[in-house]
This record gives structure tokens, C-alpha cells and sequence, in this order.
């Protein structure tokens, strides 16, 4: 596949992150007791920010900070709670670093607060359709959006990526009708997200280039996920090497962006995979 030209993720505060080239990753930071595989490690602001900064200095661009657990049978965050998590977090390390913060929520006032702290986007595991008010924010702040595709709590369509294009094209018209700019937004196709069995995760990997129809960036959030427990026979923590190759075969078929909780191991895959795009591109282009 042809690489796509470098393209801009304009995003909040007046900042912009350069797409498309080169892979880039955002380091999972999940301020949390309870996610799938890290819940309570980074639980205390100081350790998420400690934890938030090493993934910096192993390569990640962007810090998604999130508050809530959004594995199936997590128990619900009240919306103080999620604030009281991520918020000190969010402008700690807006203090302390130049990386670009992201915050993990379908809560608009969570979203508003964290992009006051200092945060530059907002990443929606709803896809804008359970707040759609955070639509209206990104085009008052400039924020940049996050869009994922979810089949919870309704009927998806038989085709995986039929259902792609049924939900997230309501999605993009959400976002179209507050006045969000295409270039403030990055889609993601929700690996895990009512992906019910390990083969319709694995058929959305092998169809993944399908999803370039919409002319926006995508996202690859693999890392850990359960299907690859399933191929690998591993648990949560030891799924870093598969959620790696995944990364790599994404990134072969045009993912642009990398959400990830080991970022050492995915940033060399990518390393892997860029250079030998950047290799075939010249081929073809000589050619």
C-alpha cells in the first residue's frame, strides 16, 4: 500500500502533530484501580506522572489520561470521580512536558476541565453519540477529537465494516454539524469494543484497509486486548510482543497512530515497519 502523504492533527492550544510519515504513539495512562492490566499500578497522581514521563522518554507523542475502566464488566465512575483521578494528572504534566496530553473520556464536562488543565485532545469511546456536546467543544477550543467506533448497547450490522461506516459516519456528522474541521479529527475502529469473538477482531485487522474510504487518519488501540490472549494463550501483561506485531501490521496497512501501554517495544516494531515503507515509497517512486 501507497503511503499517505504527511498530513496535520490540529489540536488544542494551538498545537499540531504531524501524521502519515512516521508512526506515532500514544502511551496508555490510565489513572485507575480497576483497568484490565495495569488497574492501581498508576493509581496516585505522582505515579502516573512518573509512569506518564518515562513513556515520553520511550517515545510516545501524545499521554491519553483516563479515569474510568472501560473493560465490559468495570463498576461506573461518577463524573467527580473521573475529575478527581484525571485532572491533577493533566496539569501536572502539562508543566512538565511538551507532549501532547489526551483525555480518555464521553463526558463533556470532564473534557472541558481537562482541556482548561492544559489537554489538546479528546479521545471518545462513544464516538461522540453518548455527549455530543464534546463535538461542540472541540470546535469552540480547537481541541483535537478522537472518534471510536463502539457496537455496545445496540444492534450492529452483520458486515464489521458495513457497521463501521453505519456508526461512525453518524459520528462525523455529530461532529460536521458543530463545526469540527476534518483535520481535527483522527477515527478509530475500536479493536475490543462488542468485537464479540477473537475472529471478527482479527477479520477488522485483515479489512483494515477498507477504512481509509473515510479520508481520515486511523487509530490502532490493540494493546492487550483480549482477542490477542486468545491467539497467544498469554494474560494481560504478557501480551506487549503480540500487541507489537499487530502495530507493525497495522501500520502496514496505514494506521497512523499507536495507543499502547508498552511503548518501548511498540516504537521499535514501528521503527521496523516505517523504515521499510520508507524503502518501498522510494522503490515505487523511482520506479
Amino acid at each position: 500500500m501507497k503511503q499517505l502523504d504527511s498530513t496535520f492533527w490540529r489540536v488544542a492550544h494551538g498545537r499540531e502533530i504531524a501524521l502519515n510519515r512516521r508512526s506515532v504513539i500514544m502511551a496508555i495512562i490510565n489513572v485507575t484501580p480497576d483497568s484490565f492490566s495495569d488497574g492501581g499500578r498508576h493509581a496516585s497522581v505522582d505515579a502516573a506522572v512518573e509512569h506518564a514521563l518515562q513513556a515520553v522518554a520511550d517515545g510516545a507523542e501524545i499521554l491519553d489520561i483516563g479515569g474510568e475502566s472501560t473493560r465490559p464488566d468495570a463498576a461506573p465512575v461518577s463524573q467527580a470521580q473521573e475529575q478527581a483521578r484525571v485532572l491533577p494528572v493533566i496539569e501536572a504534566l502539562s508543566a512538565r512536558t511538551d507532549a501532547l496530553i489526551s483525555i480518555d473520556t464521553y463526558r463533556a464536562e470532564t473534557a472541558r476541565l481537562a482541556i482548561d488543565a492544559g489537554a489538546h485532545i479528546v479521545n471518545d469511546v462513544f464516538g461522540l453519540q453518548k455527549e455530543p456536546e464534546i463535538a461542540g467543544l472541540s470546535a469552540e477550543t480547537g481541541a483535537g477529537l478522537c472518534i471510536m467506533h463502539t457496537g455496545r448497547d445496540r444492534q450492529k450490522r452483520a458486515d464489521l465494516i458495513e457497521d463501521q461506516f453505519f456508526f461512525l459516519d453518524r459520528s462525523l456528522e455529530i461532529a460536521a454539524q458543530a463545526g469540527v474541521s476534518r483535520d481535527r479529527i483522527v477515527l478509530d475502529p475500536g479493536f475490543g469494543f462488542a468485537k464479540e469473538t477473537p475472529a471478527e477482531n482479527l477479520e477488522l485487522m485483515a479489512r483494515f484497509q477498507e477504512l481509509h474510504r473515510f479520508g481520515l487518519p486511523l487509530l490502532a488501540g490493540t494493546s492487550r486486548k483480549r482477542f490477542l490472549g486468545a491467539v497467544t494463550g498469554r494474560e494481560p501483561a504478557e501480551r506487549d510482543a503480540a500487541t507489537a506485531a499487530t502495530s507493525a501490521l497495522l501500520r502496514l496497512q496505514g494506521a497512523a497512530v499507536f495507543r499502547v501501554h508498552n511503548v518501548a517495544i511498540n516504537r521499535d516494531a514501528l521503527a521496523v515497519a516505517d523504515a521499510m515503507l520508507a524503502v518501498r515509497n522510494d522503490i515505487s517512486y523511482r520506479a
